[in-house]
């Protein structure tokens, strides 16, 4: 994932971030988004069917989900991890 922000003309990658009561925590590489299906890759294993609360942030526009680990697809060297969105909240332009 890119550090620089992205310019106005284009649409920024989308972030995926693990709440953990009033803290979150970036550890996803978002690979792609379709419908409910998230695809990331991390450096952390979550065991099939955990379910994840987590904020998602698409173009400015921010909700908050519970995710479940749906597979690990892929080499074990580099696995990719699919979460289904199980619950969403409204999302919420972004400031």
């Amino acid at each position: 994932m890119s550090g620089r922000p992205a310019l106005h003309s284009e649409s920024s990658s989308p972030r995926l971030l693990v709440l953990d009561g009033a803290s979150s925590h970036e550890v996803f590489d978002v690979l792609g988004v379709a419908s409910d299906i998230i695809r990331v890759r991390s450096a952390y294993l979550f065991e099939v069917g955990e379910e994840l609360s987590v904020r998602i942030e698409v173009d400015g526009t921010v909700s908050e989900a519970t995710a479940r680990v749906r597979a690990h697809l892929g080499p074990d060297d580099a696995p990719v991890t699919e979460l289904e969105i199980v619950d969403r909240s409204e999302p919420q332009r972004g400031s």
